[in-house]
């Protein structure tokens, strides 16, 4: 049996649509869309317009210049003046009621722009191109449906009259794979953000002929566009996944249909903020909800979930900065409030703030809880239940309470179910880590230590170790410490990521900071906690901090008050926050709470922007803190049931291929916790769903993959004359790449015991990228198999070999042999082709090698040459550009240092700007593609890749 063509699976697409109500049109071109376009919106609108009122129409829906800007002007209506005088307003989508448009389906619409495009299929509704699908054949990657949909958004989905900047979602598929994703502009489109549609059980559906029937039908596909697509403050589109859909789904029927409550288990990462927002927003239209409040546990996220849902609709929600601001809101228009635990319990207990807001007793107030898990267990819910009679509760958690983890407080002991009632959508981590929404775990049980019994000695595996004694031992530590000095670059990618590092007590803290402070590495260590009893935890709650007492005197620090313990701890604290000032040059202090707080979200910021390598914590940031720069947790804690989960979720939000899963490095028993965590939150076979593979697996798939390569290019100097050659290098290669980039963070990762040479494999990298560089200029001049393949250059960035180390060479080869030094610089120039942010250096150092190297007197003049030399190439390839293209030098200079900052493309017209002549209209595109290029290659060169 042949492969289904991409031909026969968009006919039988095409079908299938016709007998789902869709009316099929012939569209060749861009003027028989606009003739279509003015017929439905004429049926639309019921009106017959005219060519003045139909240029009108045209006038409003080529305004905005963005794909942002014409989402909104979707939803928005043109105001017209009839030719008798009369205004008229014309409508393009109808999102209240979303089954009241009109749906057509076209095939091959052919695009002029900077090179000609035909299009799959295109869904139109009410005449406008709305969702554009895009089809391979069986067989081929649906990450190159996904780079053709791209390749169009470059090309010529701006040309002309820019209608297909309205499509609002992307579906691309296989025929075996099918997903869907917002349309966004190419800078900001990740592959990552594309997703599978699925059943409210969470059953994928990935066939087409079931996609199309299911999410393509005509009143869900509107109702997506018109209620689950977010419009965001940062100018992007945002689509909900289906179970964030089906979770919203079912609260607002809840609430449509009774008071009865109601939870939401979705894994921690998997986006709880976009579902409750979204929720939020739909009960507030309910004219039968008086007030929506959303409530969170800590002030930290009242700030973070305030400026989250800012973003995803400005001025949706006002801060509640203190009861009182939270009280003038319960009284006043606000209809979507997000506000703390603590400032809603004042409100409610305060006799002058509750008598302000009693009118609201009788009023329906729907109550949506973050992180119901840890929040609402203790009294204040029984108050708000009490205070609020006409009351609904819905609950978000990514661990619930259980009977198995539940804990007993003054109200007995309570479950999730007891209070919230029924599970309304359950999304688990297994059901996350299956569609890519988060990473698997890969855990590394660490620390063998021996004991004298007798005349013998026994080994001690971790899993054994439980006395107090060895826990706390300075030497135990110091070996922990040390294990981490050492491995933290391989866990982390050379410090591309960042870790935290999660212990039992406040004085295990505070001596960690100490002997990290004692240690010579280069690793930014940063500490914050909560500086009363709270902190205890249990490992070591009979012990407080003051790190210049010996052990002994920790019982004698024990039976003093609560108010001299404290003072320890906030000292020490203060110690370790004056550390920070002097590294970042700050003015923070925990004397003062406000000053605590900033440093709270100093902290929090610097570890997302990777200015923190690794931050002690005890309890604080296991929770609620989301960093996709995170990616490794150091764990010397006994965590079990829900905390366990929640802490190791810390490292596991999707970012890039290069973090390609959550590492987990365990100092403490916490096999036997994980299993139990595991089963409770997933079910008890999900191990493998979670956790990665043993290492020698990832050996044994690679040495497979391996032969692979081998079988199309048995050398590096093998030629590939045809494409299909090339791209099984490609594949084989790129997979290759992705095991390694797994492999090199387990501490067992030896380059020797792989299979081949770190050498030869760098010979190969070389090859891989000749051929991307040569895919990327032929692209320019024709269509190629190659252009749509991901090379997924980011695994092969590294901050090893970069222009520092290469100097260093350079040194080393300084006075040498004639021989010895030619041998060298083609040893360093060949390693420079396998970088690939060296690669457009290599031919300079070359020249330097050649032509300055033996001149330079002694070795120590070395990198002062270097500099020199380096500093008159880049002003004489500066002045080249700007005098070849014609560019003012300052204007020129201006443009690279913005883009150095902001990483933005300098817009048309500021190029434009910067020449010294006037260009010809129809020259001013190709001018501007050619300056881009260049100076993005200038910057490549002579600004990128030199610490």
């Amino acid at each position: 049996m042949t492969t289904q063509s991409e031909q026969a699976l968009e006919n039988q697409m095409i079908e299938q649509l016709q007998g789902m109500g869709y009316e099929f049109v012939a569209l060749a071109d861009e003027q028989a869309l606009l003739d279509n376009l003015r017929k439905q919106l004429e049926k639309f609108n019921g009106l017959v317009l005219s060519d003045k009122e139909f240029g009108q129409v045209m006038n409003y829906l080529t305004r905005g210049s963005s794909i942002f800007e014409k989402a909104k002007l979707l939803r928005d209506r043109a105001q017209i003046s009839r030719d008798n005088g009369d205004t008229a307003y014309v409508s393009f989508f109808n999102s209240e009621q979303w089954c009241k448009n009109e749906y057509q389906v076209a095939q091959q619409i052919t695009m002029k722009g900077k090179y000609e495009n035909r299009y799959d299929v295109t869904l139109l509704m009410n005449g406008l191109p709305l969702v554009q699908v895009e089809l391979k054949r069986r067989g081929l990657e649906l990450k190159e449906a996904f780079n053709q949909t791209l390749r169009y958004q470059r090309h010529t989905y701006g040309a002309s009259q820019g209608l297909f900047q309205y499509i609002q979602l992307f579906v691309i598929s296989n025929g075996v794979n099918t997903k869907y994703y917002a349309n966004n502009r190419v800078a900001v489109q990740d592959f990552k953000q594309t997703f599978f549609w699925a059943d409210k059980h969470n059953k994928n559906i990935t066939q087409l002929e079931e996609f199309t029937s299911v999410f393509m039908e005509p009143c869900h596909l509107s109702k997506m566009i018109a209620r689950y697509i977010v419009l965001s403050e940062n100018k992007l589109l945002m689509v909900l996944r289906p179970y964030q859909y089906f979770a919203t789904e079912a609260i607002v029927d809840r609430v449509k249909k009774g008071n009865k409550n109601g939870y939401i288990w979705h894994t921690t990462g998997s986006g709880k903020t976009l579902t409750s927002f979204k929720a939020s927003q739909i009960l507030c239209k309910m004219p039968e909800v008086a007030k929506v409040l959303f409530v969170v546990d800590r002030k930290d996220l009242d700030y973070q979930t305030t400026r989250e849902f800012n973003q995803f609709a400005k001025d949706s929600v006002n801060g509640t900065t203190d009861t009182k601001a939270l009280v003038d809101q319960l009284t006043g228009t606000s209809k979507l409030i997000v506000t703390t635990l603590q400032k809603l319990n004042n409100a409610i207990q305060k006799a002058h703030w509750k008598k302000q807001i009693e009118g609201l007793k009788d009023q329906k107030v729907v109550f949506i809880f973050d992180e119901c898990h840890r929040s609402q267990f203790g009294e204040t819910h029984k108050k708000i239940v009490d205070f609020f009679p006409n009351n609904q509760m819905f609950g978000f958690t990514g661990t619930p309470i259980f009977a198995d983890n539940a804990t007993a407080n003054e109200q007995g002991k309570r479950t999730t179910k007891d209070l919230f009632e029924d599970c309304l959508h359950k999304y688990v981590i297994t059901d996350a880590i299956k569609d890519d929404n988060v990473l698997r775990f890969a855990i590394e049980y660490v620390g063998r230590y021996r004991r004298t019994a007798s005349a013998s000695e026994i080994d001690i595996e971790v899993e054994d170790i439980d006395t107090k004694e060895l826990l706390t031992s300075e030497k135990r530590m110091g070996k922990i410490v040390d294990y981490i000095i050492a491995n933290h670059n391989k866990k982390t990618h050379h410090r591309e990521f960042t870790a935290m590092f999660c212990v039992s007590s406040i004085p295990t803290l505070i001596q960690y900071y100490k002997l990290f402070k004692e240690r010579d590495h280069k690793l930014k260590i940063a500490t914050i906690f909560s500086y009363g009893a709270n902190e205890q935890d249990g490992d070591e709650a009979s012990e407080f901090l003051n790190p210049s007492l010996s052990k002994n005197s920790y019982a004698q620090v024990a039976e003093r008050p609560a108010e001299y313990k404290s003072l320890h701890s906030r000292d020490a604290l203060e110690e370790c926050i004056q550390d920070y000032n002097k590294t970042f040059g700050t003015r923070f202090t925990c004397t003062d709470n406000q000053s605590y707080y900033n440093y709270y979200n100093d902290i929090s910021k610097k570890v997302k922007t990777k200015q923190i390598d690794i931050l002690l914590v005890v309890n604080m940031f296991l929770t609620g803190f989301d960093s996709k720069t995170l990616n490794t947790l150091y764990v010397d804690k006994n965590l079990k049931h829900h905390g366990l989960i929640q802490a190791f979720s810390r490292t596991n939000r999707i970012l890039s291929e290069k973090k390609s899963q959550g590492n987990i490095v365990c100092f403490r028993n916490l096999k036997k916790a994980t299993d139990e965590a595991v089963a409770l939150f997933s079910n008890k076979d999900a191990n493998e769903v979670i956790f990665l593979a043993p290492y020698e697996q990832y050996v044994k798939k690679f040495q497979e993959t391996l032969l692979k390569l081998f079988a199309v290019s048995p050398d590096v100097d093998t030629e590939l004359p045809n494409e299909n050659d090339q791209l099984a290098f490609i594949k084989a290669f790129r997979e290759l790449i992705r095991l390694k980039n797994v492999m090199k963070t387990f501490a067992d990762f030896d380059h020797d015991q792989i299979g081949i040479s770190e050498q030869e494999f760098a010979d190969y990298q070389s090859k891989y990228l000749d051929l991307y560089d040569k895919t990327k200029v032929a692209g320019k001049e024709k269509v190629s198999i190659l252009e749509e393949v991901d090379f997924e250059l980011e695994l092969l960035q590294t901050d090893i070999v970069n222009v520092a180390y290469i100097m260093q060479l350079l040194v080393n080869i300084h006075g040498t042999s004639k021989e010895k030094r030619e041998a060298e610089a083609k040893r360093i120039v060949e390693m420079m082709a396998g970088e690939v942010q060296l690669r457009s250096k290599k031919e300079l150092i070359d020249k330097f090698i050649k032509e300055q190297l033996p001149l330079i007197p002694t070795a120590e003049e070395v990198p002062e040459a270097f500099e020199k030399f380096w500093d008159q190439e880049k002003v004489s390839a500066f002045s080249a550009m700007a005098s070849e293209e014609k560019l003012d030098p300052e204007k020129l200079d201006g443009m690279i240092q913005h883009y150095l900052y902001s990483d933005k493309k300098p817009l048309r017209e500021e190029i434009v700007g910067a020449l010294e002549f006037k260009p010809k209209i129809l020259e001013r595109k190709k001018i501007v593609e050619r300056v881009t290029d260049k100076m993005l290659g200038l910057v490549d060169t002579f600004f990128r890749g030199m610490g």
